[in-house]
């Protein structure tokens, strides 16, 4: 019986959502650098892992019942239920883990990291094997269903398909830097870029279809059990797509709470998002409508009083991670009041990662401009700005127009 009410808990931003295999229970990891994990059948958190020192990006349920979480501060942690610290702790990578998959037999946990490094670790006795190749952050990780091989994506807009015995990867170059990646029970490879497009590709690498799922970068990917169904996170929506037509059947908007995470619950028919204001909600997939009362609340659009500027549509995409106010809750990333002026990794209160308190930027339009022309990855490299660029001269300058006017203290 699926549960009606939000699971609310977080301090932070949910980043990453995953759900016991009998879809009792849901795996939670967030910006507070918390993993919760919940009872679907009680409604509640039966337990809060508490171990990284920063954002918990990604967590999952292992085949013998136990948990994985991995974070910003580059550790995975295997946890046994019940126990208040991990069993074992896997340290190797040099920066944020972002990704992790199980893989079909269950005896190996493979993870991406903003090291470029993909790494696969024996879950028996901590060994690991390091698969390098990509020039930049590595953003999603999953093996194929048949367990031969593990497919990633990066920033460099790379999919690449790595055997797991013998060979050389298979490497693709896409059109866009890759956010994250999915694989369906038939074998079709899902990816989904910074330019809002998801593209199929068949289990040996070749090019299958691409749609444009949304207007903003895809954040997440999660494909139902059945193979039906896969939903793209684009930030401010969520779209369900049919994947056989290729056609989008359905969007989830929830503008009150930007999504960061995406799962489907093995009744093919619920989705699970995870709100930048720490809650996890629950959806019909199947006709787009919010379960439970609580979620049907009309939301108040932070920018409804900038309807018309075209300044504020284009700055609609990054309402996930900031505010334009100290006054409001803080979100992801840092408040953008008082923007122009201030040193980049200077703002009291928020935490900075060392790659951006080290950079001589200030915040003025044509620095901000700069940003989005070039991406985060590149004009910021270390940032933990998900990657987005803006190719129009003229939608920069009306960003930058509108964050003087409505930034300003």
């Amino acid at each position: 019986m699926p549960a009606q009410a939000q699971l609310a808990g977080h301090g932070g931003p949910v980043r990453a959502i995953a759900v016991s295999s009998d879809g009792n229970s849901v795996l939670s990891g967030s910006f507070d650098t918390a993993a919760i994990r919940w009872s679907l059948t009680t409604e509640s958190a039966e337990q809060v892992l508490r171990f990284h020192s920063d954002a918990v990006n990604a967590v999952a349920f292992l085949k013998d019942g136990r948990v994985a979480t991995a974070g910003a501060d580059a550790k995975i942690a295997i946890w046994t239920r019940g126990r208040q610290r991990p069993d074992r702790v896997f340290e190797g990578h040099a920066a944020p883990v972002v990704s992790l998959a199980v893989s079909p037999d269950g005896a190996r946990l493979a993870s991406a990291s903003w090291d470029h490094t993909v790494r696969i670790w024996s879950l028996d006795d901590g060994s690991h094997q390091v698969l390098e190749g990509h020039s930049q952050n590595v953003n999603g990780v999953v093996f194929t269903p048949d367990g031969r091989s593990l497919v990633s994506v990066g920033y460099d807009r790379e999919l690449r398909i790595w055997p797991l015995v013998g060979g050389t990867p298979n490497v693709i170059t896409l059109a866009s830097p890759l956010n994250a990646v999915t694989v369906a029970p038939d074998g079709e490879i899902a990816t989904g870029g910074a330019d809002g497009q998801l593209r199929f590709l068949t289990t040996e690498g070749k090019e299958s279809g691409e749609m444009q799922a949304g207007q903003t970068p895809i954040v997440a990917l999660a494909i139902s059990a059945d193979g039906a169904s896969v939903a793209a996170a684009g930030i401010g929506a969520v779209a369900v797509i049919d994947r056989k037509a290729r056609s989008i059947a359905r969007t989830l908007v929830d503008q009150s709470s930007p999504v960061w995470s995406v799962t489907f619950l093995p009744d093919n028919a619920t989705l699970l998002t995870g709100g930048a204001d720490g809650k996890i909600r629950r959806w019909n997939a199947r006709t787009g409508e919010p379960i439970g009362s609580s979620s049907q609340t009309t939301p108040r659009d932070p920018l409804a009083a900038y309807a018309g500027d075209h300044g504020a549509e284009v700055f609609r995409a990054c309402v996930a991670c900031h505010t334009l106010s100290e006054k409001d809750a803080q979100r992801a990333g840092p408040t953008l009041a008082g923007l122009y002026g201030r040193r980049i990794a200077s703002l009291p209160g928020y935490r900075f990662s060392d790659a951006l308190k080290r950079m001589d930027i200030v915040w003025t339009p044509e620095t901000v401009s700069k940003l989005f022309e070039l991406g985060p990855n590149t004009y910021t490299p270390g940032t933990k700005m998900p990657e987005q660029r803006i190719g129009s001269a003229e939608d920069r300058r009306a960003l930058t127009d509108f964050l003087g006017r409505a930034a300003s203290k």
